[in-house]
């Protein structure tokens, strides 16, 4: 009993962890599709496709970038403005994309 309560748990904490909502993501990423697609999948093979990553991949990455973790000069003009609200929707987004 005490084993299918912990599952429980890890399992709800898990689904939470990220509370990104899609439709906003959808919204924020007119800018992105210009590199990365209309549909997250890049034209160009210069740049990553974003539909389908696993959305806290999506998530460190974005803010690396943004933070200056990871140096891209296309990529930092790009997400420097963001809030964490606008990458956890963009993530949840582009990570809801088949």
């Amino acid at each position: 009993m005490i084993r299918i309560f912990v599952v429980l748990t890890l399992l709800a904490i898990s689904a939470s962890s990220y509370a990104g909502d899609v439709a906003a993501g959808k919204a924020k990423s007119a800018l992105c599709t210009a590199c990365h697609g209309a549909a997250g999948i890049s034209p160009n093979d210069q740049w990553p496709n974003l539909a389908g990553q696993k959305e806290g991949y999506l998530l460190k990455q974005i803010k690396a970038f943004r933070d200056g973790e990871r140096i891209d000069p296309m990529m930092a003009p790009m997400v420097k403005p963001l809030s964490d609200t606008d990458v956890e929707n963009l993530a949840a987004y582009f990570s809801s994309l088949k």
